[in-house]
């Protein structure tokens, strides 16, 4: 492909590369810097308590270092000597603020959790110190802000080292073309560190060593510095792990407290494994009201958020003749296996799904007497890449239609949790009961007469969410054995184990030893569902936000995002000396929302699971080499037809329902969603690929285009307001900017 004469000849660094060299450093720049970026988002994210609430900020960060340090390409000053020195303040301020959850000069505040726009669940005051006054209130964005900064700064230099090797490499769909592959190079590492649950610690020597090639002008004091601080830091993980056991799988840090059989994950209490039967009753209750109302044992279950395995254990201890486990944390499951105290997952009844819950119940042929979401609640986001939760897709019409679809027609569904709030509760009834056709039974523990929508339900206020068919016999006799009776049982213990042969009772039961203050009531209660909110769909898949629009924490972290993103954009990259392409830009915003709607897309059809995460991000990569290929084989001559093509693309992915393609079978889901998913990415990649063909400045068209990602990270908060689909018409708004910006309207500069 010849090149523009008037092109400056490329840059090289003073001590010259070879041909080989030039390609070699490109390849291992990006994989470092994909790899790094990887790294940091599971390690910050599972470090500092609540920053795995901030969707994109750490994705965006690295994508900030990376546009600046390219655009800084031809600068004097060698920048990667900054990686070093603030990756290392990074990690070590990080560990400072995880060691410090229960300090008592501050506590984080997370959107102001006691009235709250969205839910975070293991976020709430009571968990961070209950906002006490003599205590220093830190808002999680202005936090947020800080490891922004830090994180960015630390991937300047390698962009820099990206942006002087692209410059150095004539062929620059070639030089693309090996971008990518040391990309996908950096994906299959960590996902294979992922699979075999290696530490932090071996991520970041990964880093270090490969790092060392490209810090050559590294001092000897800021060397020393650096290892230093990595020490100290080493040793303090190491001294805190042997505190309790931690495991790194590909969701969490989990850490297990043997004695307690507490779970924790990302720094977050999230489960303990329970005697059931001994304690626990709450894992009793659809059991034993479905018994006392007259019907026989549930035989087929399915538990959905089977976790550690009380509830499973809970449904084998009632007489379940079979329990489909479903569990998308294998790390969790496999400390059930070994050492929950009842051994639920010994039992030859018992079946171990791992799996998305969603995915099993849709592919499943088997019909059940009971569905459990068993307090399904991930405390993490899906992706860096979106809003969604590991669960989001549990708690759609579409969702509950599937759930429907697989009870028997006396089965019931139970919905169980801590849920903070009254409108997610009115929310879920309300979606429970417009998806089935029958009033579910809503239980308040304690006994609560009604719940309102504008009820706070934190603290120890528990939920039961009971549905069936229209007709379904054990709803209807649970129904009418309430409306004739009272039940009352004692806080924490099953009745069976208190020999009490009723558990419908009048008056509170007389047993030796148990004081009349000692039995809770257990009733429905009423759900007055005015001010609850929209319900949750496919396409807005948001059950813990309140209404239909970008809450003011997440207003507050985009104002912080975007001033923080000009000021270093204006510290270090040559505003003065080189204009941005905007048309570049403008390409990378609208790619960040096509490649937000891939991930969501795929993961509603495949499962929310980091396999499925993984394997679209490398499909994406390979899409975008065959598009360099295309460009390298054919040099399109102009962009119009494509720009066209894209457009096309994209309004049939803004226009046609998600759930449409659950009604597809086999190869045909796998064939259509492939097709709307990387048919425009196809596009989008030539349009990419022939702009970049004939660029005189490569350092300073990628760094724009990579700076236009975070403005399409920070534009993903608009699905909060419209959706996942109706997202991509400011997608189409983003590429029509960058048709209308190219410096030769639809045409390609020359090459």
């Amino acid at each position: 492909m010849a090149t523009d004469p008037t092109a400056p000849t490329p840059t090289e660094p003073a001590t010259g590369w070879s041909r080989f060299e030039r390609h070699l450093d490109l390849f291992l720049v990006s994989f470092l810097i994909l790899f790094f970026e990887l790294a940091c988002i599971r390690w910050f994210a599972s470090t500092v308590l609540y920053l795995t609430f901030f969707t994109n900020l750490v994705l965006m960060a690295c994508f900030l270092g990376m546009s600046v340090g390219l655009m800084s390409a031809r600068r004097k000053q060698d920048l990667t000597t900054l990686i070093f020195p603030l990756a290392v303040a990074a990690v070590v301020a990080a560990v400072f603020i995880g060691s410090q959850r229960g300090s008592r000069f501050y506590v984080i505040d997370v959107g102001a959790q006691k009235t709250p726009e969205e839910v975070f669940f293991g976020a709430e005051p009571g968990l961070s110190g209950d906002l006490d006054p003599s205590r220093l209130v830190v808002p999680i964005e202005v936090l947020a802000g800080g490891f922004f900064v830090l994180i960015a700064l630390s991937f300047v230099g390698l962009g820099q080292f990206m942006g002087r090797a692209f410059d150095s490499i004539p062929n620059r769909i070639a030089a693309y073309s090996v971008d990518v592959l040391g990309s996908l190079a950096g994906i299959a590492a960590f996902g294979w560190m992922a699979v075999y649950r290696t530490p932090p610690e071996l991520w970041f020597t990964v880093v270090g060593i490969v790092g060392l090639r490209f810090l050559k002008n590294l001092s000897w004091m800021q060397a020393g510095f650096a290892v230093f601080l990595v020490g100290m830091v080493g040793t303090w993980s190491y001294l805190d792990s042997a505190k309790r056991s931690t495991i790194w799988s590909p969701y969490y840090k989990v850490q297990y407290y043997e004695k307690q059989g507490l779970l924790t994950t990302n720094n977050i209490g999230h489960q303990t494994m329970i005697p059931v039967g001994e304690s626990g009753a709450v894992y009793y209750l659809p059991h034993v009201l479905s018994r006392d109302a007259g019907n026989k044992p549930f035989d087929q279950v399915m538990v959905v958020g089977a976790g550690s395995g009380n509830d499973v254990s809970a449904a084998l201890q009632n007489g379940a003749k079979h329990v489909d486990a479903v569990e998308i944390e294998p790390v969790l499951n496999e400390i059930g296996r070994n050492d929950h105290p009842k051994q639920p997952y010994s039992d030859p009844r018992v079946s171990i799904h791992l799996d998305d819950g969603r995915s099993f119940v849709r592919r499943t042929d088997k019909s059940y007497d009971l569905i459990v979401y068993a307090v399904v609640d991930s405390l993490v986001l899906h992706s860096g890449y979106s809003s969604l939760r590991l669960e989001s897709f549990l708690f759609t019409e579409q969702a509950f239609r599937d759930v429907k679809a697989k009870l028997n027609d006396d089965g019931v569904f139970v919905m169980s949790n801590y849920y903070r709030q009254g409108w997610i509760v009115a929310r879920l009834a309300t979606m429970a009961e417009k998806v089935f056709g029958a009033k579910p039974i809503v239980i308040g523990l304690p006994y609560r007469p009604e719940i309102k929508a504008s009820d706070s339900l934190l603290g120890n206020n528990f939920t039961y969410i009971i549905i069936g068919k229209p007709g379904s016999k054990r709803l209807e006799s649970i129904r009418k054995k309430f409306e004739a009776e009272q039940f009352f049982w004692v806080h924490g213990r099953p009745l069976s184990n208190l020999e009490v042969k009723d558990s419908f009772s009048p008056t509170r039961p007389q047993v030796e030893g148990i004081a009349s203050d000692g039995w809770q009531k257990i009733g429905p209660a009423s759900v007055d569902a005015a001010g609850a909110g929209p319900t949750p769909t496919d396409d807005w898949p948001f059950l813990y936000l309140k209404e239909a629009k970008i809450p003011l924490l997440n207003l507050r972290g985009m104002a912080i995002v975007g001033f923080l993103s000009v000021a270093i954009l204006l510290m270090f990259a040559p505003v003065k000396t080189a204009r941005p392409n905007a048309r570049m830009f403008f390409l990378g915003a609208g790619f960040m929302l096509l490649e937000s709607k891939s991930v969501v897309h795929l993961a509603l059809l495949f499962g929310s699971t980091w396999v499925v995460n993984s394997v679209v991000f490398f499909a994406i990569l390979v899409m975008i080499l065959f598009s360099n290929l295309f460009v390298l084989a054919f040099q399109p001559k102009a962009l119009a037809p494509y720009y066209v093509g894209l457009l096309v693309a994209l309004l049939i992915n803004a226009f046609v329902p998600m759930d449409v393609f659950l009604g597809l079978s086999g190869y045909g889901k796998v064939g259509a969603s492939c097709a709307v998913v990387f048919i425009p990415i196809w596009f989008a990649g030539v349009i990419f690929a022939s702009c970049f063909a004939g660029s005189t400045r490569p350092d300073i068209d990628f760094g724009s285009n990579v700076a236009g990602v975070i403005l399409g990270g920070l534009s993903e908060n608009l699905s909060l307001v419209v959706g996942f689909n109706h997202v991509l018409f400011v997608a189409v708004g983003f590429y029509l900017l960058s048709a209308a910006l190219g410096r030769s309207g639809s045409r390609i500069e020359a090459r």
